[in-house]
């Protein structure tokens, strides 16, 4: 995993979970992110180039996930203990890019390449109507052993980073995807963009 001042302090970016599922199992590559309710500025914003997926449980209903990703939110839900004393961390990712949306008609043309439904996509673009959309495009690596971290009130809440507790940076990684699929699909959202 290396070092690079022990990851940026173990910052974290909270996310659905059933979209970390997603990303940690190459389903998808990307985020669209305008920041959390409770986020310290107005607008989101990219606090790192490499930070952990924390899982979040709050706000996922399955009418915003297409159909074929709505076994994967039962799924993450089955496994998942409300009130639970540990939160589990089992990936991080690089952010190979930070792509700005300000239209409609942009975000339709990323539909082939994430989890979520229209309806979702819509509801993210015009809330805080002002603030561009943060299209991320992910690397994500996942650990060879998840690690297990005492639950935090500061982990809670509608906020996109959290600082974690420190633990351990000796934890081996490995990218979900080649070098050569991940740049292909990129490549390929990228050009998508330019349609």
């Amino acid at each position: 995993m290396g070092s690079d001042n022990e990851m940026d302090q173990k910052i974290a970016l909270k996310e659905w979970a059933v979209a970390v599922k997603a990303l940690a199992e190459g389903k998808q590559i990307m985020v669209l992110r305008k920041g959390g309710i409770a986020e310290e500025t107005k607008d989101f914003q990219l606090k790192s180039p490499r930070f952990f997926l924390l899982p979040a449980y709050e706000h996922q209903r399955p009418e915003l996930l297409k159909e074929a990703y709505r076994d994967d939110l039962q799924a993450v839900l089955d496994a998942w203990t409300p009130g639970s004393s540990t939160v589990e961390i089992a990936a991080y990712a690089e952010a190979a890019d930070d792509i700005e949306i300000h239209d409609q008609a942009t975000v339709d043309l990323l539909a082939d390449y994430h989890i979520w439904t229209d309806t979702f996509t819509e509801e993210r673009l015009k809330w805080k109507r002002k603030q561009p959309l943060h299209l991320l495009l992910l690397r994500v690596y996942l650990l060879d052993r998840p690690v297990r971290l005492p639950m935090q009130e500061a982990y809670t809440g509608c906020k996109s980073w959290v600082n974690l507790e420190p633990f351990a940076a000796d934890a081996v990684a490995h990218p979900v995807l080649s070098d050569e699929e991940f740049e292909r699909r990129t490549a390929e959202i990228r050009a998508a963009l330019t349609r």
